[in-house]
Formats: structure tokens, C-alpha cells, sequence
């Protein structure tokens, strides 16, 4: 019998924990006012580069019409702009703009500094801290390493 750990098990305890994690995190009211659809959306064009309201709507698998509503919000404050497409001039497509990905950058720093307030003080011990750290890395080479369908990979 051996003591390597069962993969599958492994599997469930990381999904579990960090699903928890991941929810706990969104659940924070925003501080900058943009909504989870607004939030996606300019994610996916940060992420992604320029796409058209219609891939967008196809990434993040919600209709047309809401991605439209999304974008003319985001437009209206100036987070993203509409550009003709470089090799279609007949095409618009929506890229993030300098106010946008300041607003990104700002909530990516409000979440780090709220896991670091969680991570602060007696909750957790040097050495855990330690193995949190050592886990990072790992944690984003087995992300790297989940093949997603086309049609799966909205759910991110």
C-alpha cells in the first residue's frame, strides 16, 4: 500500500477550497462601482485583447443584448472604446482603455489586500504562511495545465 496521495482526492479538496475562496473574495461589495458583468467583460478584453460585444457575449455566455447593455455602461465611464478592427475595417471591436485597466488594476489590488488583512496577524502561523507560498506557484502551473473546450472556457 502505498502513501502517495490519490489525485482525485487531492482534486476535490482544491476545488472545494478554492471555490470557497473564490466566492468569498467576490462576495466583497465593489468599492469601484463596476458591476460582475462590467468586471468580466473588461477582464476578457484585458485578458483576450479587442473583440467584438458579440464574442464577448460569446466568452462569457450571456446574450447579446446584455453584453450590449455592459459595453454602452463601460463606454459611458470610459473604460473601453470602440475602434475599427485593424484587419476589418467593416468591424468594431472594443478594446480597454487606460481608465479601464486602471479600474481592473485597482480591483486586483483590493482583493490582494483583503486575502493579506485575512492572512495578517494570529490566523495564520509563519510556517503556514510559508506553505501558502509555495503553493502559489503551483496552484497556477495546474491551472495552466486544465485543457478547456472551446465552449467551456467562459467559466473562468
Amino acid at each position: 500500500m502505498t502513501d502517495d496521495p490519490d489525485p482525485g482526492e487531492v482534486a476535490a479538496a482544491l476545488l472545494a477550497s478554492i471555490s470557497l475562496l473564490v466566492r468569498r473574495v467576490h462576495q466583497v461589495p465593489p468599492g469601484d462601482g463596476l458591476t460582475m458583468p462590467e468586471r468580466t467583460a473588461l477582464s476578457c478584453l484585458d485578458r483576450a485583447g479587442p473583440a467584438t460585444s458579440a464574442e464577448l457575449a460569446r466568452q462569457v455566455q450571456i446574450t447579446a443584448q446584455a453584453m450590449g447593455a455592459t459595453v454602452a455602461a463601460l463606454r459611458s465611464r470610459g473604460l473601453v472604446e470602440r475602434r475599427a478592427d485593424p484587419d476589418d475595417g467593416r468591424r468594431v471591436v472594443l478594446t480597454v482603455t487606460a481608465a479601464g485597466l486602471r479600474a481592473l488594476q485597482d480591483k486586483r489590488n483590493e482583493r490582494s489586500e483583503l486575502i493579506a488583512r485575512a492572512l495578517t496577524g494570529s490566523a495564520f502561523t509563519p510556517a503556514e504562511l510559508a506553505q501558502l507560498t509555495a503553493a502559489a506557484p503551483l496552484l497556477e502551473r495546474l491551472a495552466q495545465h486544465i485543457s478547456l473546450t472551446p465552449e467551456k472556457q467562459a467559466w473562468h
